[in-house]
């Protein structure tokens, strides 16, 4: 599976890529959304798993974005969060995200969560 990982901190960023490397999918890497957006439009992926609180344009606005141009508008967009006081459940899903996942994320489990999340079997 090809996933786009958005996220502005290189630690979280190499270890969520690492994790699902090693689980055989196909991982892409962007800092924030405008470098997001020229990634998938180059080569769309199958899920982005998208830091909320980016730089400059934040992930809800990003998948705003996505779920708004019919190009893109398919691809599974699970947001991802260490402040979920900020981010209410209504604002995620609103956006057109199909699941959400809390920081720290399991290593063990990352790969799972994700696709748990992206079918929408997630809860924040």
């Amino acid at each position: 599976m090809k996933i786009l990982i958005v996220e502005d901190r290189p630690d979280h960023l190499r270890l969520a890529h690492d994790v699902l490397s090693a689980e055989g999918h196909e991982i892409r890497d962007a800092a924030g959304a405008r470098e997001a957006w020229e990634s998938i439009r180059q080569d769309r992926p199958d899920i982005i798993l998208l830091d909320l609180s980016l730089p400059g344009i934040d992930g809800l606005t990003l998948a705003r974005k996505l779920k708004n141009d019919p190009k893109t508008r398919s691809i599974h967009i699970v947001a991802v969060t260490a402040y979920p006081d900020n981010w209410k459940k209504e604002m995620v899903l609103g956006a057109g995200c199909e699941g959400f996942l809390l920081k720290p994320i399991s290593v063990r489990t990352l790969a799972q969560d994700l696709a748990d999340a992206a079918e929408g079997d997630s809860s924040l």
